[in-house]
């Protein structure tokens, strides 16, 4: 159950689609629904390319099946954060991307991705930021015994879950749930957030 959603939230109305390249390190259910979204037309946006980290995860099948490109940068490939993200960054650049989502991206990035995208990039965390920061926030809210928890859409800065919040979708935790309930109900509500989540932060950005 899904305390609030935004439903209230329409995609923007531009004259042009906006080319948005997605990050994913596992199964990619989260890029599943963005890229529904957009099927459907309920984001106006166009997904050039998928960059995964991590050989044979779900999420460049995901993409495959959708005819839209994955891009395999695996990071122990590389010497350094730094020059994953810069290969990230060239991969990106090269076909034309012009806003950056993290769904389920689990690398910290560095000031080669930041910079180069800085204020276009999104990412989803799952907890009410600013609560429950970092790994493992599922846990660290069922640790603490709160009875709301949920997720949240946020602009990627240096601070690790610390941008501007874009969105939020909160959640029950309910008697006797454990992480992996929890998680999944967590989960149910970031599909239907971020592809809103998305529209809005372009709104935002096309009325600066």
């Amino acid at each position: 159950m899904i305390l609030y959603s935004p439903s209230d939230i329409e995609p923007p109305i531009a004259d042009r689609r906006v080319r948005v390249g997605v990050l994913a390190s596992g199964s990619g259910s989260n890029f599943e629904a963005i890229a529904e979204a957009v099927a459907i037309g309920r984001l106006p946006v166009e997904i050039p390319v998928l960059v995964c980290n991590n050989p044979g995860a779900f999420a460049l099948e995901r993409a495959a099946s959708r005819n839209i490109e994955g891009v395999l940068l695996d990071h122990r490939a590389f010497g350094s954060r730094r020059a994953h993200d810069e290969a990230v960054v060239r991969a990106l650049r090269e076909r034309d991307v012009e806003w950056v989502v993290m769904a389920g991206w689990m690398r910290i990035a560095t000031d080669a991705l930041l910079d180069a995208y800085a204020g276009r990039i999104l990412n989803i965390h799952p907890s009410l930021l600013p609560a429950f920061r970092g790994l493992h926030a599922v846990e660290q809210a069922l640790e603490a015994g709160v009875k709301i928890s949920g997720c949240t859409v946020h602009i990627v800065t240096a601070s690790l879950d610390d941008g501007p919040i874009i969105a939020q979708a909160a959640v029950p935790v309910l008697e006797g749930d454990d992480a992996a309930t929890l998680h999944a109900r967590i989960h149910e509500a970031e599909h239907v957030l971020y592809p809103r989540a998305i529209g809005l932060a372009l709104m935002r950005k096309t009325r600066d």
